[in-house]
């Protein structure tokens, strides 16, 4: 049984930072590319930040030089930081592993960035 773990949101003001985290069980997680996605309220689920097996990365326009995807295969997780937050940062940051055909999704967690 496939498990992705998230933690790591909560509430911040502008300019601030927050890590994410996503824990894997049940894969062998050095295989999957991973990314991180959020959905805000009234939009369509976007691609933020994705990371491939051999660790190349790639980032929406946006978040460009804000934010920084890592990954520990050693331990099964990824991370996302994310430096000098904005407010249209706003939303349900989720995790997901992708391995050919197979995909999975984490349970999200709220990130809120509000003076």
């Amino acid at each position: 049984q496939v498990q992705l773990v998230e933690s790591g949101g909560g509430l911040v003001q502008p300019g601030g930072s927050l890590r994410l985290s996503c824990t894997a069980s049940g894969i062998t997680f050095s295989i999957f590319a991973v990314g991180w996605y959020r959905q805000a309220p009234g939009k369509q689920r976007e691609l933020v930040a994705g990371i491939s097996t051999g660790g190349t990365t790639n980032y929406v326009d946006s978040v460009k030089g804000r934010f920084t995807i890592s990954r520990d295969n050693a331990k099964n997780t990824v991370f996302l930081q994310m430096n000098s937050l904005k407010p249209e940062d706003t939303a349900v940051y989720y995790c997901n592993v992708r391995a050919g055909r197979y995909e999975s999704w984490g349970q999200g967690t709220q990130v809120t960035v509000s003076p």
